[in-house]
């Protein structure tokens, strides 16, 4: 069984993102990685700024062995049997995460909140390591609770104890991804969660921005997009039958469309098309979009 690996630095983003990783890792009955790497030049987050370079790095290696050992203890206590283990990598934070998430199941970083409005801004290290990930990457921003993952109770409080809420799966039909679809279907079905299918198009892109308006002719293109989204996602309906599936294509990018279903979401996956390129790879638009807003952690799953 891979382990679930999360990058710590002991900024609270990244503790939430502890947190989520634990939760998951007992769902998945997986064993948990704890990761601290030294940060990247420009990181926002400096545990011990003004401190001469000798004595800082010797300060860093003390304060990460602690971080760790207070993390896994604070999870331990409350995850009982949660197999946990803790790294101190010394190369810079993108390419020890990298390295990390080669052999996990799921890499899990915090992601900063963009203060009173629901989201995330995605930091350097973040970006890069989303962009060019071979392993599905989870951003979890600070303040996330168990309980936002899960529907209130009777009374409309909040509760971590109820059903989960939806899975949201943003699918381009286009180039839809076995892995993007099987890691959302997988996820949905382990929670014992409904899985919410969006779909984005733009009518004008099928027959030219400057030609005119043709009701008649979006209505023929809704339907062939909805039969289409239909058919791809029957065999694995079939597959995964215990999973309650709500489809739906939506006129627009999907970014605004799923980061309004975010707000109901217990978790929001994309897809990212893998480009093996000198140059790097790269966040598409549906998934920058919802990185950037959604209320929910997102899972950015990477795919040919």
């Amino acid at each position: 069984m891979l382990a679930i690996t999360v990058g710590l630095d002991g900024s609270p983003e990244s503790l939430a993102a502890a947190d989520w990783a634990a939760r998951e890792a007992v769902q998945r009955e997986a064993p948990l990685r704890l990761l601290h790497a030294v940060a990247s030049p420009g990181s926002s987050y400096t545990p011990f700024p003004g401190i001469p370079a000798p004595d800082a790095i010797a300060a860093q290696r003390d304060w990460a062995a602690h971080l760790l050992r207070e993390t896994e203890s604070r999870l331990r206590e409350g995850h009982t049997g949660l197999r946990i283990t803790t790294q101190q990598a010394e190369e810079q934070a993108v390419p020890a995460l990298l390295a990390g998430a080669e052999d996990t199941e799921l890499l899990v970083l915090g992601s900063r909140g963009l203060g009173a409005v629901a989201g995330f801004l995605v930091g350097s290290v973040a970006h890069a390591v989303v962009a060019r990930s071979e392993r599905p990457v989870v951003l979890v921003r600070a303040g996330e609770h168990a309980t936002d993952e899960h529907l209130p109770d009777v009374t409309g409080a909040a509760a971590s104890n109820t059903p989960y809420r939806d899975v949201v799966l943003g699918l381009d039909l286009e180039e839809p991804g076995d892995a993007v679809l099987a890691f959302a279907f997988e996820t949905a079905a382990g929670r014992a969660a409904g899985l919410r299918v969006v779909h984005g198009w733009n009518p004008a892109a099928v027959y030219g921005h400057a030609a005119a308006q043709d009701s008649e002719l979006d209505a023929e293109l809704a339907e062939e997009k909805r039969l289409g989204l239909r058919d791809l996602l029957r065999p694995w309906r079939d597959k995964f039958p215990g999973v309650e599936v709500r489809a739906q294509t939506v006129i627009g990018s999907a970014g605004r469309h799923l980061v309004h279903a975010s707000r109901d979401a217990s978790l929001v996956v994309v897809g990212r098309k893998e480009r093996h390129a000198s140059v790097g790879g790269r966040i598409g638009p549906v998934a920058h979009a919802v990185l950037q807003h959604a209320s929910a952690p997102v899972a950015v799953v990477p795919h040919d």
